[in-house]
């Protein structure tokens, strides 16, 4: 009766290495599910992506010419510009063209 319970608790206890191997493999699992998962999200949102822009594409509105026109700046400014140009430089620099954005 003793050799029978002796090996019924040798059989039922578990190393550390065991437990540890049996945690490796568990965490090894739980990533590449979490990486199968992210994967398929991704496929899927780049797949969406591509549906929406063929069949709704962004229209493209002409800019009106008005918008494009360059704006003169005032004399004043400019020659401010211009002596804070020369100022920096030495005298060795100056503004050639200077237009509002």
């Amino acid at each position: 009766m003793n050799s029978i319970l002796l090996q019924a608790t040798s059989v039922a206890t578990v190393s550390n290495w065991d437990k540890f191997i049996e945690a490796l493999i568990l965490m090894c699992i739980g990533m590449l599910t979490v990486f199968t998962v992210l994967m398929i999200i991704i496929g899927m949102g780049k797949a969406l992506i591509a549906l929406v822009n063929k069949f709704f594409p962004e229209e493209v509105k002409p800019v009106a010419k008005a918008a494009q026109a360059v704006q003169a700046v005032d004399q004043n400014i400019q020659e401010a510009i211009n002596k804070a140009i020369m100022t920096l430089s030495g005298g060795k620099q100056s503004a050639q063209k200077i237009e509002k954005l």
